[in-house]
């Protein structure tokens, strides 16, 4: 299977979502998060059969995605400790994320992050009401665990309850943490008493190489939140999985009933469909993926060599050093205007001045045709 290789740009033109429709026509897009897939055979065929039957209502009750996530991690990842009972239905991952901290935290205390990241942990953590402390990635893009734990004492003074919300695999910079950082990062949390909330929506884009937070020592009272969205381009069919570790039993269990309510039953019928009957579709994403890194290397090597790249395994975004072609803080907004491709300013992201994320999730005739329009713009 080519996934990244089944359709036309004119294919890609006749769709209504955000991303093919929030620029004029003659703009490539390689900004949001949204693969320029068909879905994998077996979420189609899933979804068709939900039509015919009119299966249309409400989610079921019970934890049926969780189990298709237990199976999908126990084969892929090696790791069979997945407690099902100690899960919950939501409705997307950031929003079972707020949840997640608000179980663990009080209005107006701290949410230490690690910019550059994802742009909602900002706007999300503040309108739940809590505050944002930064850790800045180093400038390799991993993490900087003595900028962490200085994050967490100052966080902690007073006495606040500190949530950090971790990105795993890391969204711009598409690292995937080892599990050695990980358990550095379990060390530091039980030492200023921090609780962790991790955000693993990219994980199965990593591939085998990728450790679930939970997995790891320490990890007790910590959660995360996935969703096969990201990884089989689901977007549009929301539903996510809310994890807990071994300590969190009576405190999962006490979130409101109402927080269940947000799921789509089409997400949840597509999201076990992916994990358990998608891996062979995945597989082939993967192989895609790995040749339009190259490819996106070798073309930036070739017209646009100021700009540094650290290819990653973890997501299908590149995360882009754009400070050398002079285009100022906002490179994007430059190659958008000169080159007529948009990617995400690097701005949005926290700490990304001169840089610009690229979605490789595409054809390699697009990735070709936007590093020769960038190459124009710069």
């Amino acid at each position: 299977m080519h996934p990244l290789r089944e359709l036309t740009l004119d294919d890609l033109r006749r769709r209504t979502s955000m991303k093919w429709t929030a620029y004029d026509p003659d703009v490539l897009p390689l900004w949001v998060a949204e693969m320029d897939v068909r879905p994998a055979p077996a979420v189609t065929e899933a979804l068709t059969e939900a039509v015919a039957l009119g299966d249309t209502g409400y989610p079921q009750d019970g934890p049926v995605y969780a189990e298709a996530l237990a199976r999908f991690a126990a084969d892929r990842w090696g790791w069979d400790d997945l407690d099902v009972q100690r899960t919950a239905l939501v409705g997307d991952v950031m929003t079972g994320l707020v949840e997640m901290i608000r179980l663990v935290s009080d209005p107006g205390d701290p949410v230490v992050v690690n910019p550059p990241v994802y742009p909602p942990f900002f706007g999300f953590v503040q309108h739940a009401g809590r505050s944002i402390v930064e850790a800045p990635l180093g400038p390799d893009g991993r993490l900087d665990l003595d900028a962490l734990g200085t994050a967490f004492e100052r966080a902690a003074f007073g006495g606040r309850r500190v949530t950090y919300l971790l990105c795993s695999p890391q969204n711009p910079t598409s690292v995937v943490h080892t599990r050695d950082e990980l358990a550095a990062v379990a060390r530091l949390a039980a030492e200023h008493r921090v609780r962790v909330v991790v955000d693993e929506i990219h994980a199965p884009v990593a591939g085998p190489e990728f450790v679930p937070y939970l997995s790891v020592d320490g990890s007790d009272d910590a959660y995360s939140v996935f969703s096969a969205s990201k990884a089989w381009n689901l977007a549009g069919m929301k539903a996510a999985v809310a994890m807990g570790g071994a300590a969190t039993t009576d405190e999962l269990a006490s979130l409101p009933y109402v927080v269940g309510h947000g799921p789509n039953h089409f997400g949840v019928i597509a999201g076990v469909a992916a994990l358990d009957g998608g891996r062979e579709w995945l597989d082939g994403l993967h192989a895609d993926l790995a040749d339009n890194r190259d490819l996106l290397q070798k073309a930036l090597a070739d017209r646009l060599p100021q700009v540094r790249w650290n290819p990653e395994p973890g997501t299908y975004l590149a995360w882009l050093d754009c400070r050398e072609l002079g285009l100022g803080d906002d490179p994007a907004a430059a190659f958008l205007e000169k080159g007529r491709v948009a990617l995400t300013s690097g701005l949005d992201f926290g700490r990304g001045e001169g840089f610009a994320r690229l979605n490789l999730a595409t054809t390699p005739e697009i990735i070709d045709e936007a590093v020769t329009r960038m190459a124009a713009a710069g």
